[in-house]
């Protein structure tokens, strides 16, 4: 098979040393991730290049933005090592079922079942089959041979980890739930149902996986190596800030930044000051924004919704940047309320 050299080479260009962060992050926390889809749209976030950080709740923005290129950044090497897993998963599957089923180790659907299905009857099918124990190993091994194809350079530990992966997802199924090592799981965790299913602030469901055609979307980046996880602190010297200079190089501008609550821990790093300068010397698409979560445990914050602990914002880019000279971002609190949308 033919190594993706250009896939590869961007990888290895633009990423830096991994870092190390307390959970494997195997699916989101943040169940209010759908809710900016209107406001984005209000605002007309289209096209241009995508930067993201964490696993595939990055795929239903990039449903909603439809951008030329996308960057999905993530201080844990394991993160591009989960997206070089979902992007073997994507290649393989001709339709959104069958990517279920070779994701949550399922049986493949009947030809004659159609791929217009609503999501529901899709997970339907996910909870009624289940792959014996061989069948979920030559799954796991084709998946294991594409990803090899891709040109990065991958040791022991690294196949490994796409290994236990895979094999999580398979065991768990919809059923899996975020967790985290080191402190306790919270009960509000969603599961990956959960997350699958969720809808955005006016009642549609808007997942990635909710339409064959926003999952077609996501395929076709994938295929055409146009989604390339990139190791990297957001406050860091390489990746981050090396990924203004990709973007200009590829002529295109930045539409959406999603840092979901990883400026949190920016900020309590001491880095802030670096993040906020990269931001600044992205080229910008006009209506670019960032998007990001809070996790908002007093129930405080005026954008809460009822019902989810996060609260997802947007906040413009050029309001971000305006605010970071003029020095009207003193606290972390000021990040998540200022503009926030």
């Amino acid at each position: 098979m033919v190594r993706d050299t250009a896939f590869a080479n961007a990888f290895a260009r633009l990423s830096e040393a991994g870092g190390f962060f307390d959970t494997d992050n195997l699916i989101s926390n943040e169940t209010s991730y759908l809710h900016v889809a209107p406001r984005l749209e209000a605002l007309g976030v289209r096209g241009g290049a995508y930067i993201g950080v964490g696993p595939d709740q990055n795929y239903s923005y990039l449903a909603l933005i439809r951008p030329e290129v996308a960057f999905l950044i993530d201080i844990r090497r394991d993160n591009a090592l989960q997206h070089l897993l979902f992007k073997a998963l994507f290649v393989q599957a001709p339709n959104r079922l069958a990517f279920l089923c070779l994701w949550l180790g399922c049986r493949a659907p009947p030809r004659n079942m159609t791929t217009d299905r609503p999501v529901l009857e899709l997970l339907a099918w996910v909870d009624s089959t289940r792959l014996d124990q061989a069948s979920a190993s030559r799954v796991r091994a084709e998946t294991a041979r594409l990803i090899a194809a891709f040109g990065i350079p991958l040791d022991t530990r690294d196949r490994e980890t796409i290994e236990r992966f895979h094999a999580e997802f398979m065991r768990a199924g919809l059923g899996l739930r975020f967790s985290s090592f080191g402190r306790g799981n919270e009960s509000q965790y969603p599961t990956l149902r959960r997350l699958i299913l969720e809808r955005d602030l006016e009642g549609a469901m808007r997942s990635y996986l909710a339409r064959e055609d926003d999952w077609r979307f996501v395929r076709d980046l994938h295929v055409q190596g146009r989604i390339i996880p990139v190791v990297g602190n957001l406050a860091g010297p390489q990746a981050f800030p090396g990924l203004a200079r990709e973007l200009r190089a590829r002529g295109v501008g930045l539409s959406a930044l999603y840092t979901s609550n990883a400026e949190l821990y920016v900020w309590r790093d001491g880095g802030f000051a670096e993040f906020a300068q990269s931001v600044s010397r992205m080229p910008l698409a006009p209506s670019a924004v960032i998007i990001r979560s809070h996790f908002d445990r007093s129930g405080m914050h005026p954008l809460r919704v009822e019902g989810h602990v996060s609260v997802q914002l947007l906040q413009r880019i050029t309001d971000f940047n305006r605010r970071w000279r003029e020095g009207s971002l003193r606290t972390y609190t000021d990040v998540i309320t200022r503009d926030a949308r």
